[in-house]
């Protein structure tokens, strides 16, 4: 097994197509054929069916294909590593939330940079299935999340309250009209959405993101629950409004990191996380 095997492996689950993938890796379809093959014979099952429509995985495919994607990331990041200039002595890979690398993260870094400056950062956005992946693959070294699950290995650490303000452009309009566009900021968010609208109806618009939630009313009017830090330069610009009477829902974030790592470019990264926190950056202070 060989990296271009798995390159190829996985154009092709993405494509569903062996030609395809042979122009998205720029070889020639007999080649990602042979690839295939003897990736096969290494694992000793078969990955893909191949009819007309093209190629679909087996079982035994999608098994691997998380595997796959593993892999290459591990690779990616060995050679990012071993890559590294001799100015520096180590790199760390965050991974958080979008609305968290809004003001908050790129505080981290740039204190991250003046106090470590021999510490190279590889900083990512992405959601908690994959960010709680990464880390127990060992791909990531810190993760920030709203939804963090428990495992071994793990260290889970509260380390803010994000507060939830509802925003919209009119000032007057009613805190839930047929604009309210709902963000899905997790199952500790929906638990107190509901408490405090039980009776209301599913929203006409809905975002996964907070970031979505906001571009869809600042373009077409409406409302929807964001953080108050995110919410600020928007509060003060006048372009949106703090809507009267709504109330303020609470949000914990944690950070997420290999419980037995004694990595001490990663206990400099989580305390200038605290010292941060500490001072208030977190929700829009310092």
């Amino acid at each position: 097994m060989d990296i271009d095997q798995i390159k190829t492996f996985l154009a092709v689950a993405a494509h569903g197509s062996f030609l395809e993938a042979a122009e998205r890796v720029h070889v020639t379809q007999s080649t990602v054929s042979a690839r295939i093959q003897n990736l096969e014979q290494g694992l000793g099952a078969r990955l893909f069916v191949r009819n007309r429509s093209g190629a679909s995985l087996t079982p035994a495919g999608q098994r691997f294909l998380r595997h796959a994607k593993t892999l290459l990331l591990t690779f990616e990041q060995a050679r990012h590593d071993v890559g590294l200039p001799s100015r520096y002595r180590a790199s760390l890979t965050i991974g958080a939330r979008i609305a968290l690398w809004d003001d908050f993260l790129p505080r981290w870094a740039g204190r991250m940079r003046a106090s470590a400056p021999d510490i190279s950062l590889n900083t990512e956005i992405g959601f908690e299935e994959d960010l709680m992946r990464r880390i127990i693959a060992g791909t990531m070294d810190l993760a920030l999340m709203y939804s963090p699950q428990q495992g071994a290995g793990i260290q889970v650490e509260h380390l803010f309250d994000e507060t939830l303000i509802l925003v919209g452009g009119d000032p007057d309009q009613p805190a839930m009209d047929d604009g309210y566009v709902y963000v899905d900021w997790g199952p500790t968010f929906y638990a107190q959405h509901l408490r405090v609208y039980p009776d209301l109806e599913r929203p006409a618009q809905t975002a996964n993101i907070g970031w979505l939630g906001l571009q869809l009313i600042l373009a077409n009017g409406g409302s929807c629950f964001v953080p108050e830090r995110v919410a600020a330069s928007y509060l003060r610009g006048g372009c949106l409004h703090q809507v009267d009477d709504a109330p303020t829902l609470t949000l914990p974030t944690y950070v997420v990191y290999p419980g037995d790592s004694d990595c001490t470019e990663l206990m400099i990264a989580l305390d200038t996380l605290r010292a941060l926190v500490a001072e208030g950056a977190a929700t829009g202070g310092a």
